[in-house]
């Protein structure tokens, strides 16, 4: 930088003032499309709860929010999606709030985000992009950063842009004159063997996973897999019943990386739980692509605990969301049971204190006949205080295929030690007798495993 620039924007930090630390502060841009027509009206309760979403999604990733702004509008504007005249109050409210950035309720396109940053002086998010940031800072696992980087890699391809011919790069010798390979190209091609070579390192994480299922599944125990919209209450309730110690916290996605636990039911038979990534409205197609290893824990399992937020005024529509992402997945035909959460924050007017005898009628209320509830059996629990946690272990025996704890006696090599570890994992040793090279074990097993065990 030369002098005289170097003094020209000096100048204009002075004028600016120093950046303040701290949290970065928002101002957050809701849009609703109002349909031509008759019947076509602008829903603005939707776009006002989607709007709080945005908020609740904001306060996640760190930000404050200055302001928020709805705008309605027959059809996006192919330049700015909200209008000159929306722009120029923004640019206004940018301004007088000091707002570090923009954050749009809505997809933007690469011209459209490039038109925004240049007319408001600010950086510009919209709503894809402060989902990637939530869940590149909420990943701890070495696959969910490789998800998260395919996620992030696959958005930003397409908006890549260029300045001009003064990017452009020639090689050397006969042949390749002209203008050459722009920067441009150049980024794209690195970004794309970027995304192969980190595709092929989740398809090796897969791998390894799906070996994990495979061991599993050669000892038959059941697996429950928890699936919910975001925030819904999952891994609270899963520490309450596996005391796995998975974070638990307010926020949207707090917990990505999946966890299995074991869990014991009141049967005493034992089966393996999974906590999942929740679910959100219009959450990028490229997150649910990267995610699909998280998923298959829920398309393997044999029971699915389907959380609701029994406090939530969008509760319906948070649970039909579930439900057809399942169904997306292919998992609609597993068994799920309803379980209507965090019913402690219920006042008595909404039938707090009668929901633990009759879940049913909060599931009518909250949820409505159709959508696919009206034949789930439903429970309701309070994940924070435990209230209803022996109906839901109850309800999770009789939904599951009965396989029964027996006593049984075995006789083994003394050298088989995978049987005996399995039986320690998986029952309970009641006597282990040693007679020369034969070992002789009573234990408590589930049925299925002693029917494996004596067919060898």
């Amino acid at each position: 930088m030369d002098s005289t620039a170097r003094e020209q924007a000096d100048g204009e930090e002075a004028v600016k003032g120093p950046r303040k630390a701290g949290p970065e502060r928002a101002i957050l841009v809701g849009l609703d499309w109002k349909k031509r027509g008759a019947a076509g009206r602008a829903n603005p309760l939707r776009a006002e709860e989607s709007l709080d979403e945005l908020a609740e999604l904001a306060a996640s990733a760190g930000a404050v929010i200055l302001e928020r702004v709805q705008q309605t509008l027959p059809a996006p504007q192919a330049a700015t999606l909200i209008g000159q005249g929306k722009v120029a109050e923004l640019s206004a409210a940018v301004k007088s709030g000091a707002a570090d950035m923009v954050i749009f309720d809505q997809d933007l396109s690469p011209t459209q985000q490039r038109n925004l940053e240049k007319a408001l002086a600010t950086k510009v998010l919209d709503r894809t992009q402060l989902i990637l940031d939530i869940f590149a800072s909420r990943a701890r696992t070495r696959e969910g950063r490789l998800q998260v980087e395919l996620a992030q890699l696959n958005y930003m391809l397409p908006r890549l842009s260029g300045h001009g011919v003064e990017m452009t790069r020639q090689g050397g010798g006969i042949g390749t004159r002209g203008p050459g390979e722009t920067q441009l190209e150049t980024d794209r091609r690195r970004i794309g063997k970027r995304i192969k070579r980190v595709e092929d390192d989740l398809e090796g994480v897969r791998a390894g996973r799906a070996l994990h299922r495979r061991r599993r599944s050669a000892v038959p125990l059941a697996t429950l897999a928890m699936a919910g919209y975001t925030n819904a209450g999952k891994s609270t309730l899963f520490n309450r019943l596996t005391r796995a110690g998975v974070l638990a916290d307010a926020k949207m996605f707090a917990t990505l990386d999946p966890t299995v636990r074991p869990l014991i039911l009141p049967s005493r038979r034992r089966v393996l739980m999974s906590d999942t990534v929740g679910f959100i409205r219009n959450l990028p197609t490229t997150l649910v692509k990267a995610f699909r290893a998280t998923l298959e824990e829920v398309n393997e399992a044999a029971l699915i605990l389907h959380v609701v937020d029994a406090s939530s005024a969008a509760a319906a529509e948070h649970s039909a969301h579930v439900l057809k992402v399942l169904a997306e997945i292919g998992a609609a035909q597993i068994p799920q049971i309803l379980v209507l959460n965090k019913i402690d924050l219920l006042g008595d007017a909404a039938g707090g204190a009668e929901t633990l005898s009759d879940p049913g009628a909060l599931a009518r209320r909250l949820l409505g006949e159709a959508g696919g509830h009206k034949d789930m059996r439903a429970v309701a629990i309070s994940a924070a205080t435990g209230a209803g946690l022996d109906a839901l272990l109850s309800a999770i025996d009789e939904a599951l295929p009965l396989d029964l704890l027996v006593r049984t006696t075995l006789e083994l090599s003394a050298g088989d030690g995978a049987t005996l570890a399995m039986l320690h994992e998986f029952g309970r040793v009641l006597d282990t007798r040693y007679d020369g090279e034969r070992v002789f074990v009573v234990a408590e097993v589930p049925e299925s495993i002693e029917r494996r065990l004596k067919a060898r």
